[in-house]
């Protein structure tokens, strides 16, 4: 059945205002009002109320990406400049399977997948990287730059 009462009350209108007004979110007036935040954010469109251009979660997070990311890059560089890099040997003596694998094995693979013999290096991994150092020789290459 249909709800006889308006959705919109001057009451709730007076509430719009003032929270829109405050800057709450349409899910902080919705949660207030006892409507939904499609309804507000609909309501807000047909009285044609528009907020000044303000920065969207998704531009915060691809920042926080691509710091990490950075992050992540320095500290590859720094460890490839190492001369322990340069002269580490690959040993691979304890192999693991893919159920082994953990943060204390080097994740390199040995061999081809789906071969009976496929297994991967399972050596102690270097601090912050998932290959042991004669791996991670392999695995990242600076450029000259």
């Amino acid at each position: 059945m249909l709800d006889p009462q308006p959705t919109w009350t001057q009451e709730r209108l007076d509430l719009l205002k003032s929270a829109f007004d405050a800057g709450l979110s349409c899910r902080e007036i919705g949660d207030q009002s006892g409507v939904s935040r499609n309804a507000v954010i609909g309501k807000l469109s047909r009285l044609q109320w528009k907020r000044e251009k303000m920065i969207a979660g998704p531009k915060r997070r691809a920042v926080a990406r691509t710091s990490h990311r950075r992050t992540g890059l320095r500290l590859r560089r720094q460890f490839l400049r190492s001369v322990e890099i340069h002269e580490a040997p690959i040993q691979s003596m304890h192999t693991c399977s893919l159920f082994e694998l953990s943060a204390q094995t080097c994740r390199w693979p040995i061999s081809t997948p789906g071969e009976e013999n496929f297994s991967f290096c399972g050596s102690p991994p270097m601090e912050g990287l998932p290959y042991c150092p004669g791996h991670s020789r392999l695995a990242y290459r600076v450029s000259a730059g």
